[in-house]
Formats: C-alpha cells, structure tokens, sequence
C-alpha cells in the first residue's frame, strides 16, 4: 500500500511541477501543448490507478467476508461431525448394553 501512495505522491509532484512550468515560463506553443498533453496523461493515469485501487479494495472485502463464511460453516460442520460421532459411540453403547440384557434374559 505504501508503494501505491509514493506513486501517487510523485504523480502528484510530477502533475504539479508541470502545471507551474507551463504557467512560470513562456513557451512556445508546441511545448506548452506537449506538457498539457502530458499533464492530462498522468491525470487520466492517476485515476486508473485509484479506480483500481478501489476495486481491489472491493474485492479484498468480498473475499475477506467469503472466507470468514467458508470458516465459520467449516466450524459448524466440524461441530457437528463430533456431536454425530458423539451420537453414534453413546448408541453402540447403549447396543451393546441391550445386547447384555437380551443374552442375560435369554439364560
């Protein structure tokens, strides 16, 4: 992120050293033309960049929440994988407690 604000910042530098050239010297039109054309390049470039920005940002968010969501329903399937295994040992219990019985009755 620090990476994106020093480029921001020199564009920012660049974009206004070649606003106070046009306006401090005179020069002849072509070159004035040229820096205007540059100007606005960096402009436009700028806002690319902090279109972009925001996007990623945008998307960084939705996975973030994704994720987040992902977890928690692992987390409530491992849950519930250990309270049905938790289930089952407490029936093959009680099974095999009636199984006891059964063969007790039966002598």
């Amino acid at each position: 992120m620090t990476i994106l604000a020093n480029k921001e910042k020199n564009l920012n530098n660049l974009i206004e050293k070649l606003s106070n050239l046009s306006n401090s010297y005179s020069h002849d039109a072509p070159r004035s033309e040229e820096l205007k054309k540059e100007r606005d390049y960096f402009l436009k470039e700028k806002k690319e960049i902090e279109k972009r920005h925001i996007e990623l940002l945008r998307e960084h968010k939705y996975l973030k929440n994704k994720l987040a969501n992902l977890t928690e329903e692992l987390s409530k399937q491992s849950e519930m994988k250990e309270k049905f295994s938790t289930e089952i040992d407490e029936l093959s219990q009680e099974t095999e407690e009636l199984v006891k019985d059964i063969d007790k009755w039966q002598m």
